[in-house]
């Protein structure tokens, strides 16, 4: 069993940066990832990483703003946004799963509880 624990969200002005954390526990060996849901739209890639950290990909959305990185040793996974946009305002859900990455909703098999990132313009 895995478990993902995010954290890192909050309100910020358009413009400024956050960093997500996901700790998780069980298993290390997980490709994992990002995923927001803003209200009223379905939940949405934004960015992954292979179990090593050497691969990585994102949503065309966040590219070049966004930074997904991890902690092995930790077992932890990281979200660098920069730039943040009134857009980026949803829920943030960190993902685990076990094929090659978590590229789509149906790759997870773990999910986080959310945390909120709020954008105000």
């Amino acid at each position: 069993q895995v478990q993902l624990v995010e954290s890192g969200g909050g309100l910020v002005q358009a413009g400024a940066s956050l960093r997500l954390s996901c700790a998780g526990s069980g298993r290390t060996l997980y490709s994992m990832g990002w995923f927001r849901q803003a209200p009223g739209k379905e939940r949405e890639f934004v960015a992954a990483i292979n179990w090593s950290g050497a691969t990585t990909s994102y949503a065309d959305s966040v590219k070049g703003r966004f930074t997904i990185s991890r902690d092995v040793a930790k077992n932890t996974v990281y979200l660098q946004m920069n730039s943040l946009k009134p857009d980026d305002t949803a829920l943030y859900y960190c993902a685990a799963g076990r094929g090659v990455r978590v590229g789509a909703v149906h790759e997870v098999d773990y999910w986080g509880q959310g945390t909120r990132v709020t954008v105000s313009s």
